[in-house]
């Protein structure tokens, strides 16, 4: 008789979505001989890969205290929806990807309840709220990280079950077409330089970051007509967000172009890029684009959130890194005149290269891919633990 196990996954934003969709799949695959019945809040992804929605994720991507606060009362049905679902359907895991301020509180509230819990894709304590590892150490049975310094830094806390299963963009993150094929695709002249403009997934981060993105891109322009600039889309957006964007906007760069899932193959294409602090500035360091790292929130977030901060970077490669390796232009360092300058820095050839050849050392020890399945495999040991 096949084992059967039920799963109930939480994720809260399209990163954790595509993470979660990607994890289910791993788990089949590495136990075809298994009965799932998978559960859980769910982004698009995760419903494509065929778990049943018990509520949808996608509005809960929400940046900023006060923006939060205003929003307590849809996180607190929404949370209430997900805890009564557990409780009656008693999965035999609840996987928590990501989400940190809602899925620690949920961790908190099951783990009562007597529910085996795991969090995959560590909250990022080791930059700010390190008490939450309180919360690790009690509610989680197993913590499984992404980042390679992670292991070590829960350790030093006294917090064990932690396993580092290597990071999931790697190998991973890669486009489908040549530069020469989207240039095709797109007119776009592949002997001139492309810069792609990634304003977030939020979106708040398209309402502040979009803007100043495409004056920046028309201020360049001023000084180098053969220049070609790409809005990517990520696909939690739309087209009329952009449109809102443009709209505020006192002057376009005539060369623009918006792409919508095709992320990966624009920065593929791109001589250099302009890109939202968060996993996408990962996505860009694999596949080697040199790149400028914005990001702006409100005055009010800024003060609440900055003096709570600990890390020296914002960027992700940055932190895997230990160092600066994406230049980080950060509310009121976002200026038109500091990116465009920094942009041009980086089309300039040796410059370019460089900074390529830092980039591919550096993703490189993220290793080749296969962090689903082995966050999969890991998964499956403790339900047969759990089970026995």
């Amino acid at each position: 008789m096949k084992p059967t196990y039920k799963i109930m996954l939480v994720a809260g934003e399209a990163s954790g979505d595509a993470h979660a969709a990607k994890l289910v799949r791993a788990l089949r695959e590495n136990a075809p001989e298994t009965n799932f019945e998978f559960f859980g809040a769910t982004g698009a992804q995760m419903r494509e890969a065929g778990i049943e929605t018990i509520i949808k994720a996608d509005d809960l991507a929400i940046v900023g205290l006060p923006e939060i606060a205003r929003a307590l009362p849809m996180f607190w049905n929404t949370f209430q929806i997900v805890k009564s679902a557990a409780i009656k359907r008693k999965p035999d895991a609840v996987v928590l990807v990501d989400f940190p301020d809602f899925n620690l509180k949920l961790a908190k509230s099951l783990k009562k309840g007597g529910l085996k819990i795991v969090y995959y894709i560590s909250p990022q304590l080791w930059a700010w709220r390190g008490y939450r590892r309180r919360t690790i150490a009690n509610s989680v049975d197993l913590l499984l990280t992404i980042l390679p310094f992670e292991l070590d830094w829960y350790a030093r806390r006294g917090i064990r079950h932690v396993e580092y299963v290597g990071n999931p963009l790697a190998g991973e993150v890669v486009s489908r077409m040549s530069k020469t094929k989207f240039c095709a695709k797109h007119n776009l002249d592949e002997t001139k330089p492309v810069i792609s403009l990634l304003a977030g997934s939020r979106h708040k981060e398209l309402v502040r970051i979009l803007p100043p993105l495409l004056e920046t891109a028309a201020l360049m322009e001023t000084e180098n007509k053969d220049l070609q600039f790409i809005i990517t889309l990520a696909p939690t957006r739309r087209l009329s967000e952009v449109e809102e964007a443009k709209s505020k906007v006192r002057r376009l760069p005539r060369n623009l172009t918006v792409v919508e899932g095709e992320t990966r193959e624009a920065l593929n294409a791109s001589d250099a890029a302009a890109v939202t602090s968060g996993t996408a500035t990962l996505e860009a360091a694999i596949l080697g684009v040199p790149t400028a790292i914005v990001y702006k929130t409100s005055a009010l977030n800024y003060r609440l959130l900055r003096p709570i901060i600990s890390v020296e970077h914002f960027g992700l490669i940055n932190l895997i890194a230990q160092e600066r390796l994406a230049n980080e232009f950060i509310q009121n360092d976002f200026t038109l005149e500091n990116l465009a300058r920094e942009l041009f820095r980086l089309l300039e050839p040796e410059t370019n290269a460089k900074a390529r050849e830092k980039l591919k050392q550096v993703t490189d020890t993220l290793g080749t891919g296969g962090a689903s399945k082995r966050a999969a495999q890991a998964i499956l040991r403790l339900l047969k633990e759990f089970s026995e």
